[in-house]
């Protein structure tokens, strides 16, 4: 059992209170949904939790129609018996706000709040989270839901968080209607001031779009060619911040009321691009994520690495707490694989490795009805007697014996930026080529460097960058001018950076930066493109050095750098394709092509090399390594993801076994190590 959270001592309104949240351990748990079960279960769930080594449980997530039955009546009483049970049983309480999915009255009473698709279309009640996030009535009621929960349960002893909704905009980020219309309207009057200043940045000289009036603008609603581009992007904007409107209202009404640390599952990395989770995170007290495999990927392991290092990014590199994952399969994609043993225990330590302070999932109990039944949980359908639960076991008490690494922090030499509004923007539509996405080159990159054992910190390119040795920016097609600044100060400070192509294409009003490509990046590049020479599908070029390529090539000219590779075949040989320039105390280098992924490695290990970037330690392919340093104590966590038993180089005291490292760590196939360092 953690120790309560020590929430320090009131000072006069409960919103004046530091809110800390972490406990005296890591946090282990998940999603409990009591209301689906009988309540003679209850008490078996707790006695589960507490052989498993449970301490903290999500309750009342979805519990809005059970809360609240009819307009304006709350029945609390099953709730009090849950908060009780578990409080007696030492199961700390991540208390949701309920306001996830509203209950079929307000649906019934409210018809107008439904959300709408592009093309008109009602999105009705049935699924979860069917409103429109603009909606004032949906907003009224969910406050009022707020006030009447936390009111109640704010000094409850078992509760330790607050869950502020759930996986906001996962199925309900756009809404078209007339509400949503008017809500776009207000907030573009506030983003431009005026019409004058909304025409020039949409350029709406083109087509004939000149708008005189605000009554005559819409979300980009179905329409007969391209819709505008900056008011395709401009909607975006305004979509995440309605959502995280929602986010900030139940958080402003939980200060007024509750002492405890306040949250929200993000859902970052698994391909939700419609919330801007970077502009989010000062609206919480600590970072929660969401993450599930990507089942037909065999490599999935890596894009949890990349997801973990990602929410650390917009964590500002504090701890965070994964709050939901799953033990086995999900029930959402199309073929739903289950884990193999083990894999249930390398996930969870791998987010642990990357700054994670606790880890739960969803949920658990797997459900017997409804869409999610089939939906892997810490307790089985088969019950307890089963691989996944003897393995939820067996991760409870690794996590007990690395309760020491709470607070600490990961080591990063290397920073990858990423911006939510450059994804937006590469990937609208009329572009050079649909082969361009914007995870692309970020997954290829940070690919490169996990198989070099090298960790990356994921941050926002207005990020501090002078802590890095080498900064990577993939694909940043929409940069602002101070971010562009910002990366060549760090160069000239000492820094090694490399650019992709179709990066500092547009402004923030998506307009092209004249004067050639990569417009925002030229000059400190060296570098200038004249036209750009996207390549057919499944069509390839070679490079001089050897390399492969293809999707893009560009005529490039390397005014002001070194080439250090150009093509020899395609529609520009002899073209510069590669290309470094020496820019103060560092080193500027652009990528011109898509490189495949054996050139990829191979410029990477060049530019870790050049950064005096290492590894970890030294480790095969396939084996993560990773760092988490606190003041002098440091301990490197190591994951095996091969087949095959490996020896790596490791001081310490290994806590999961209680095993004495001299000088080498023995990790078998699929096993996992945290070895305390010596302080040497």
């Amino acid at each position: 059992m953690l120790e309560p959270v020590d929430f320090g001592a009131a000072a006069g309104a409960p919103s004046a209170v530091m809110r800390r949240w972490q406990g005296n351990g890591i946090y282990f748990g998940g999603d409990y949904n009591p209301e689906q079960w009988p309540e003679e279960t209850w008490s078996e769930d707790v006695e589960l939790m507490r052989r498993a080594g449970v301490n903290l449980v999500s309750v009342g997530i979805f519990s809005w129609a059970l809360l609240e039955p009819a307009p304006g009546r709350f029945e609390f009483g099953w709730l009090d018996r849950v908060l009780d049970l578990l409080h007696d049983g030492g199961i700390q309480v991540d208390l949701a706000t309920a306001t996830a999915s509203p209950p079929p009255w307000l649906a019934r009473a409210h018809p107008e709040m439904l959300p709408r698709r592009a093309d008109g279309a009602i999105l009705w009640p049935g699924g979860r989270q069917a409103y429109c996030p603009s909606s004032p009535v949906f907003r009224e009621r969910s406050l009022e839901l707020v006030r009447a929960v936390a009111g109640r349960y704010a000094e409850h002893p078992a509760v330790v968080m607050w869950h502020v909704s759930n996986e906001l905009g996962c199925h309900n980020a756009h809404c078209y209607c007339d509400v949503s219309a008017e809500a776009f309207r207000g907030w573009l009057r506030e983003r431009y001031g005026d019409l004058d200043r909304l025409n020039d940045a949409w350029g709406t000289a083109f087509w004939s779009q000149h708008y005189g009036d605000w009554a005559e603008i819409n979300p980009p609603r179905t329409v007969t060619a391209f819709a505008n581009p900056t008011q395709q992007l401009d909607f975006l904007r305004f979509s995440s911040d309605e959502l995280r409107a929602q986010l900030r209202a139940e958080r402003e009404v939980l200060k007024t009321l509750v002492r405890q640390p306040i949250t929200t599952n993000f859902m970052i990395g698994m391909g939700v691009k419609h919330m801007d989770y970077q502009s989010w995170a000062d609206d919480v007290d600590l970072v929660s994520n969401d993450h599930y495999l990507t089942a037909a990927d065999p490599q999935a392991h890596l894009g949890l690495s990349f997801a973990a290092d990602h929410t650390r990014g917009v964590a500002g590199g504090d701890p965070w707490l994964l709050m939901e994952h799953s033990t086995s399969a999900v029930q959402w994609q199309p073929r739903n694989v289950a884990k193999l043993p083990g894999q249930l225990r390398r996930n969870s330590l791998a987010h642990v490795a990357r700054g994670a302070d606790g880890v739960l999932f969803f949920q658990w109990r797997a459900s017997r009805a409804g869409a999610e039944k089939f939906h892997s949980a810490l307790v089985p359908h088969a019950g307890p007697d089963t691989k996944v639960f003897r393995e939820v076991c067996q991760l409870g008490a690794d996590l007990k014996a690395l309760a020491e690494i709470r607070g600490s922090r990961v080591d990063a030499d290397v920073a990858i930026l990423f911006d939510w509004e450059a994804w937006w923007a590469v990937e609208l539509d009329s572009h050079p080529s649909v082969d361009i996405t914007y995870a692309d080159r970020v997954n290829a990159l940070y690919g490169a460097l996990w198989r070099a054992g090298v960790t990356a910190d994921i941050v926002h390119p207005s990020a501090d960058l002078s802590g890095y040795r080498l900064v990577l920016a993939p694909t940043l097609f929409l940069v602002r001018d101070a971010d562009a600044d910002a990366l060549r100060r760090f160069v000239e400070a000492g820094g090694t950076a490399a650019v992709t192509y179709f990066s500092g294409i547009v402004d923030p009003d998506d307009h092209i930066r004249l004067g050639g490509y990569p417009g925002a990046f030229r000059d400190l590049l060296g570098v200038r493109t004249e036209e750009f020479f996207p390549l057919r599908e499944g069509e390839r070029v070679r490079l001089d050095d050897g390399s492969t390529a293809d999707v893009w090539t560009e005529w490039l000219h390397a005014d002001d750098a070194e080439v250090l590779a150009s093509y020899t075949d395609g529609p520009l040989p002899g073209v510069p394709a590669l290309t470094r320039r020496p820019v103060g105390a560092g080193a500027a280098w652009y990528v011109g092509t898509r490189l495949d992924e054996p050139a990829t490695d191979r410029l990477v290990a060049r530019l870790l090399d050049e950064a005096g970037v290492r590894p970890a330690a030294p480790a095969p392919t396939g084996v993560e390594v990773v760092r988490r340093r606190d003041g002098e104590r440091s301990w490197l966590f190591a994951i095996n993801h091969t087949d095959a038993e490996v020896r790596l180089p490791a001081h310490g005291d290994e806590l999961l076994t209680g095993a004495r490292c001299a000088g080498e760590l023995t990790l078998p196939a699929g096993e996992v190590a945290v070895v305390r360092e010596d302080r040497t």
